[in-house]
């Protein structure tokens, strides 16, 4: 029997790809900072790299964390979906 329920996306597959997402930009981004705030000799060439690196590290961070559920969110809804589909030309 086909249940009538909204479907919503899974705690779990979110939950265990944010530590990865977090980790990854956390070390781009301290690999990033002495190349933005830097004094030694030649640092206001590469001041402005490391600036935009920062910068663009974080917006995409912030994409990244709202993006990743709203795709398990379409994924779970086409899933279910397709499982009401399949079982309605069943017959059942």
């Amino acid at each position: 029997m086909a249940r009538n329920r909204r479907a919503t996306p899974s705690r779990k597959p979110v939950s265990l790809r944010f530590r990865p997402i977090i980790i990854t930009t956390a070390a781009a981004l301290l690999g990033a900072l002495p190349l933005a705030f830097g004094t030694s000799e030649g640092s206001e060439m590469r001041a402005p790299l490391g600036i935009a690196i920062v910068g663009g590290l974080i917006v995409s961070q912030m994409l990244t964390l709202y993006t990743t559920p709203v795709v398990y969110l379409l994924w779970t809804a086409f899933a279910c979906g397709r499982r009401r589909s399949a079982a309605a030309a069943r017959g059942q």
